[in-house]
């Protein structure tokens, strides 16, 4: 079972999903850790972020490895989970742009649908619901007003144009932000991330219960 939760930058998707799979005893995904990931490497091995094809190049050539450690998939490097490094605000912005690339974007809907391999999953990111698993029937899409999104960045300690990022994710040309078929739509601006995340689950345990008819 995949549990899709796609929304906006600091639309909480990260906190809630980790709630959900927690809660469910379900294993968590953040995709947008793995694409971090990648744009760390890049940093790391001084390529240019807006060269489309050696950033190609080099998501062809890196030798990583997913692991489950503690309920949370991990996308390792030469062996090596960057945990700390991919949340600097130079990965940040460097992020945004190689997550544009259409032949990244093929290869983690390749690597993200992997993580199927270690049970029942929370997925989150920005196209789960979809590209990446379009064929499950639990879809959740996070958002909340940009002011209040902005703030929650800042109180995190990230100055980041929240507006141009939601403007490259909905436009991109391959796997565009966007609302899946059938998502339930949650604006959490007034919620906490427990109120949202249990809105999440209960509708999830009236679903499952409806199945089990």
């Amino acid at each position: 079972m995949v549990i899709a939760i796609d929304g906006t930058s600091a639309s909480g998707k990260s906190t809630n999903a980790r709630l959900v799979a927690k809660a469910l005893g379900f294993v968590y995904v953040d995709t947008g850790a793995m694409y971090r990931t990648l744009a760390w490497h890049c940093l790391q091995a001084h390529i240019d972020v807006h060269n489309a094809r050696a950033v190609t190049a080099a998501c062809r050539r890196w030798k990583t490895k997913l692991a489950c450690v503690d309920g949370h998939v991990r996308l390792l490097v030469d062996g090596y989970f960057p945990e700390k490094e991919i949340r600097t605000a130079e990965v940040s912005v460097a992020v945004s742009v190689v997550a544009t690339v259409p032949k990244v974007r093929e290869w983690m809907k390749k690597k993200q649908r992997e993580c199927i391999q270690f049970g029942n999953l929370v997925m989150e990111g920005r196209d789960i619901g979809t590209n990446v698993f379009p064929e499950t029937d639990y879809k959740y899409y996070l958002d909340a007003h940009l002011e209040e999104r902005t703030k929650r960045r800042a109180a995190e300690g990230v100055n980041e144009n929240l507006a141009a990022r939601d403007q490259r994710d909905s436009q991109r040309a391959t796997a565009p932000l966007m609302i899946a078929l059938g998502a339930r739509v949650i604006n959490n601006s007034n919620l906490t991330s427990e109120q949202t995340s249990s809105m999440i689950l209960e509708d999830m345990r009236q679903r499952l219960a409806a199945e089990a008819k």
